[in-house]
């Protein structure tokens, strides 16, 4: 095997999977380098207690943009979505609320609550969509980079005439969306507790904040712009859990030629004069390549990977400023049974089992969650989105038996210290606190602790180990606004090229964020052709 490429990509989580796949079909001699002994990075399939298999980090789907699964042809690779006859099944202490399955019924749902909410909701749908298609479709499209020149102008006019045809109505929505916390911005458009906390949830979704936190409302947002088989807005279950997304990726790079070596952990970029020329691997040894493109977080990126003499002390100490942390902590448990929820009784499969199961009783419930992990470092009484993916797949658990994802916030990512000063660790307390979810769980569905066979523990430690997620950020860094858009991960680089020649970004540290969408992959890799075409002009001219 050579040591030497046209370009090498740090990480096989999907964006570098998908940013390998655009280089090596235009052309380039590409080889990925992922430090763990699978394919997939935080979007992978494993066997986590004997006979059990699940989505072990990212858990379901809807942000994976169209274009990328057409142009890697996933759905001829196995690549198959199983949509939600409702998205979320909300049990409450006295009574329960299922959102979704089409808008009639949400609508009669919510009236159950509030005649004016009901009516409330086709309002409020037709304004989000209207916002959500914005994002759709600046998604695949590079930002316009501060100080960047003509082309940044003509991005930013580009980008931002579509904003200025938006009726006014649709602009105050805009601008309460990316100022507002969840809390107020909810509070503008219905009474019920309830049906605030239906939406709400969503904006604590891999958010280390409450709903009540200023910005908390773009969160919301950023999980609804997605789409299920044509289907705005809806989430489904990958058959074959989200390792079958990558699985599938992987199979269209090597039809283009890409390598992929696992078990090769990178140690450092190397840079000389100003431009990356390789990285050194945790072996010791080194590669070469004129471009470099890194699917790990920023944070890891510049303060583990690249030395602090070969940036600018500027961008040193903005990314050192760069904020991390989700809040998040996960958790796969096998189960000899289904739970069976005090509000809505019953062990056999039922539609809201297939749903998205929340536990979170409230918007003062989601705010007293983020409280009590500011304080001591998690919840009471957490924030739990339990999803049983095997009512929908059969292949993930033997038979009669289930599969659940447990997906948990607040969590703080690093613990204060003890009552006596000493240090504390998530590994000290992670038994502990997976107790108290389990019994949280418990609390609404009373057969759910007894069910458990088996259990796997990612705590927000856990997530920095094992999938190199910095703070046990789901989202490769927080999405406040100002690690948004062109100023992800800081203003003057959201372009997808780091301040180094060469080194490139393509995870979820950019443009647009968090979760399984493949944008950024597919953003840095178009930015990276038209690098390499200007050079080989600017040669072909020399000649």
């Amino acid at each position: 095997m050579t040591n030497r490429y046209d370009a090498l990509i740090i990480g096989g989580g999907h964006n570098g999977l998908v940013c390998a796949f655009y280089l090596a079909k235009a052309g380039m001699k590409v080889r990925v380098l992922e430090r763990r002994d699978i394919v997939g990075g935080a979007c992978v399939t494993e066997e986590f207690h004997p006979g059990f298999r699940n989505s072990t980090a990212s858990y379901t789907v809807s942000l994976l943009r169209p274009k990328v699964i057409a142009d890697m042809k996933l759905h001829d690779r196995g690549f198959r979505i199983i949509e939600r006859t409702i998205s979320n099944f909300f049990p409450f202490a006295d009574t329960y609320l299922k959102l979704g399955g089409g808008a009639a019924r949400t609508e009669a749902e919510f009236a159950r609550f509030s005649q004016k909410d009901a009516d409330a909701y086709k309002h409020y749908d037709a304004a989000l969509e209207k916002v959500a298609q914005v994002l759709r479709d600046i998604a695949l499209q590079t930002p316009p980079n501060a100080g960047g020149g003509a082309r940044s102008l003509m991005l930013a006019a580009q980008q931002g005439w579509p904003l200025a045809k938006m009726d006014l109505a649709a602009q105050r929505d805009l601008l309460d969306i990316f100022t507002k916390s969840a809390r107020d911005f909810l509070d503008g458009w219905f009474e019920h507790d309830y049906v605030k906390t239906a939406f709400g949830f969503d904006a604590v979704v891999g958010n280390y904040a409450g709903v009540s936190t200023p910005g908390s409302a773009y969160v919301l947002l950023h999980h609804v712009f997605g789409e299920v088989n044509g289907k705005m807005g809806a989430w489904g279950h990958s058959v074959g859990g989200m390792g079958a997304i990558t699985t599938a990726m992987a199979a269209a790079c090597a039809e283009y030629g890409v390598e992929i070596s696992l078990e090769c952990p990178v140690d450092k970029v190397l840079v000389n004069n100003g431009k990356a020329t390789g990285v050194k691997l945790a072996s010791g040894e080194e590669l070469y390549a004129p471009i470099v493109a890194a699917n790990v977080g920023p944070a890891m990126l510049f303060r583990q990977m690249v030395d602090a003499s070969d940036l600018d002390p500027d961008f040193n100490r903005r990314i050192k400023g760069y904020k991390t942390g989700s809040g998040t902590f996960r958790m796969n448990v096998a189960l000899s049974e289904l739970p069976s929820f005090t509000v809505l009784p019953g062990k056999d499969k039922a539609e809201h089992h297939t749903a998205g199961i929340i536990i979170a009783p409230g918007m003062d419930y989601m705010d007293q969650a983020f409280t009590d992990a500011k304080a001591q470092g998690w919840s009471k009484k957490p924030i739990i989105e339990i999803k049983l993916p095997s009512t929908v797949d059969d292949s993930l658990a033997p038979p009669g038996q289930h599969i659940a994802s447990l997906f948990c916030q607040q969590f703080a990512p690093e613990l204060p210290p003890k009552k006596n000063g000493s240090p504390q660790s998530w590994d000290d307390v992670r038994e502990k606190v997976a107790d108290l979810i389990i019994d949280t769980v418990n609390d609404h569905a009373p057969n759910f602790k007894a069910a458990v066979l088996g259990r796997q523990i990612h705590s927000p430690l856990d997530l920095e180990r094992k999938f190199g997620l910095i703070g046990g950020d789901i989202f490769h860094g927080q999405m406040g606004l100002d690690q948004l858009y062109g100023a992800r991960p800081v203003l003057g680089n959201g372009d997808y090229r780091s301040p180094i020649k060469g080194l490139y970004m393509c995870g979820s540290g950019t443009h647009p964020g968090g979760g399984v969408t493949g944008a950024p992959g597919h953003n840095a890799a178009a930015e990276i052709i038209r690098d390499r075409s200007v050079v080989w002009k600017a040669l072909h001219r020399a000649r």
